[in-house]
């Protein structure tokens, strides 16, 4: 088991001062005097706690530092492509490199590239989904020493720094959005529900209980793709072939449906190609509504309604916060930063093209 490395609050303790004092001590800050003594007990505390002194940074050192890294599930999906477009926006505007890593949804590989970390030395980290739950306590003991951001499902106790989604208010506005055209027998389609991407399923729950408010809980249909699928190295049109697989299932099961809600905008994409095939007219026979709205969705030939978060934005914030930290303990003693936590959320609002529209009150048959 790793020793924890010490802080300058446990000399303090031990020495039985403040943590102003050991910094000022240990930094030689000869402007303030302390006596003899003092000096020696900070001192030997820090010798006995092994605690070293963050290096300082010469000129040259801090232009080749200005590192921040990604931590990313995959550079497949549209939605992690624009957060990532967020973040190298602003890092370049402030004159700081991007280090990606992309860890395929793999707790191994996150392990892995969480133990560079102390080697690379990165001015900041952005976790651009939440942290596998096997590493969440670590991510919360580095967020302590170096400035870090998740942006991630709405939490309600958090201890880092965070551009939050609650995704149960977008399931409630999807399904909102298609009671209010009529419909009652819909169909959500997602990718696998594991543990490690439990905040799929709380998309999930806000759609099931919006329905289940209007009387209608038995009305929607849940339909994922198989665990395997996430273990599998994803490629480009991964999600879309979810999408388009899994309401080709449904149709050759005979479920009568008015509405498909994705789990996201590649996978009602792919539900809009394999109602067409079909040859279901969308949104005559069939509405379909995704979320995130990608580029694609605003596409004249697919014109997709979906749930907008803005993704790019939430990029650019959680870069915007790594700047903010690195910023303020420059200014400070190397330990005596104040100590803040920023919990950025935005309003989705429904996009409305032409994808979805009044649910047929007839059956429709797959001709």
């Amino acid at each position: 088991m790793t020793r924890k490395r010490a802080t300058s609050n446990d000399v303090a303790v031990k020495a039985g001062v403040s943590q102003a004092t050991v910094s000022m001590v240990l930094n030689q800050k000869y402007n303030v005097s302390f006596s003899r003594e003092t000096v020696q007990r900070v001192e030997q505390a820090a010798k006995e706690l092994g605690y070293e002194l963050p290096r300082r940074r010469n000129r040259r050192e801090g232009k080749k530092e200005k590192l921040i890294v990604v931590f990313c599930p995959t550079l497949t999906s549209p939605y992690y492509v624009l957060l990532l477009q967020g973040i190298e926006s602003v890092a370049n505007e402030q004159g700081y490199g991007v280090f990606i890593c992309n860890t395929q949804r793999d707790p191994k590989l996150e392990e892995k590239y969480l133990r560079m970390m102390r080697a690379v030395r990165p001015k900041g980290i952005i976790y651009t989904s939440n942290p596998s739950p096997d590493f969440q306590k670590q991510v919360e003991e580095m967020a302590k020493e170096i400035p870090l951001v998740i942006i991630n499902n709405k939490e309600k106790h958090t201890t880092v720094d965070a551009i939050n989604q609650d995704n149960t208010i977008v399931g409630k506005m999807m399904a909102r959005h298609l009671l209010d055209l009529g419909h009652r027998d819909v169909v959500f389609i997602t990718p696998p529900l594991t543990k490690r991407q439990w905040q799929r399923s709380r998309r999930i729950d806000g759609f099931v209980r919006e329905f289940e408010e209007a009387g209608l809980k038995d009305h929607v249909l849940i339909k994922a793709a198989d665990e395997e699928m996430d273990r599998k190295n994803p490629r480009m049109d991964s999600e879309y072939l979810m999408g388009f697989q899994l309401t080709t299932e449904l149709l050759e099961q005979g479920k009568k449906f008015t509405a498909v809600a994705g789990q996201n905008d590649m996978m009602a994409i792919g539900a809009i190609d394999a109602l067409r095939e079909a040859r279901l007219h969308i949104p005559r026979d069939v509405s379909v509504i995704g979320c995130d709205n990608i580029f694609y969705s605003g596409i004249e030939r697919i014109s997709l309604t979906t749930i907008d978060h803005f993704v790019a934005l939430k990029g650019r914030d959680a870069c915007d916060i790594i700047i903010r930290k690195i910023d303020t303990i420059d200014r400070f003693y190397m330990d005596m930063q104040p100590t803040s936590i920023y919990n950025i959320e935005y309003k989705p609002k429904v996009i409305v093209r032409r994808t979805t529209g009044y649910a047929k009150t007839e059956d429709w048959k797959i001709k």
